[in-house]
């Protein structure tokens, strides 16, 4: 039986700390998360391992590199309102409220909405709201939010969620014009300026709605 707060400490230490993430709030919530509950049981022994695992769907839960670079990448502040799309297994989304982040997420497939919302009851994680939707459109009703973080690759930026990202506010988005072969891409949006910068070369599952694939 793999003990899981020794492999938590692993992973942040030899997979994140490692790799240059530094924010103290990011390492913390990594630590602290059963990341093992967010995967299914037969992956259970390789939930620390250094790479994404399925989730059912076609989905996959990121590598926790990735979560962690993408979480630091946000500059969360607690009390901060955070729109996700892409709830998927419900880890990025528990990070970010370990963070002390308000969180609505925004998932497409059924299945997976509904094992991520149980799975946030049981864990007593209620800053985080979800909705069964196209997540491309984001979630206007409680926009602006401060940042906004999509967990898929697209072909570009959605406009919607442009137009609900606050003033200032950051964005994390993998985009790419060939599938699963993305940029990480930081948008910035401050005084109405829109400027992205490349954070280096990404695979993502694919972006599905109405602004992605």
């Amino acid at each position: 039986m793999v003990d899981p707060v020794r492999s938590r400490e692993r992973m942040v230490r030899e997979q994140i700390e490692a790799r240059g993430v530094a924010d103290p709030a990011v390492l913390d919530a990594m630590r602290s998360l059963p990341r093992h509950l967010f995967v299914e049981e037969a992956f259970a022994c390789k939930a620390y391992s250094d790479g994404p695992l399925p989730i059912g769907e076609g989905q996959t839960i990121s590598q926790p590199y990735i979560v962690a670079r993408m979480s630091e990448l946000l500059e969360i502040k607690p009390g901060m309102t955070v729109l996700e799309i892409g709830t998927g297994s419900g880890y990025q989304a528990a990070v970010l409220a370990h963070m002390g982040a308000d969180v609505y997420t925004v998932e497409r497939i059924r299945k997976l909405f509904s094992a991520a919302r149980k799975r946030f009851s049981d864990m007593r994680l209620f800053s985080i709201k979800l909705k069964l939707d196209d997540g491309t459109m984001g979630w206007p009703e409680h926009a602006p939010y401060d940042r906004i973080i999509v967990t898929a690759g697209g072909p570009g930026v959605p406009e919607p969620l442009i137009e609900q990202l606050a003033d200032p506010g950051r964005l994390v988005i993998p985009v790419g014009e060939s599938r699963r072969v993305q940029r990480l891409v930081l948008v910035e949006k401050v005084d109405g300026r829109i400027t992205p910068s490349d954070q280096g070369g990404v695979a993502f599952v694919d972006l599905v709605g109405q602004h992605g694939w």
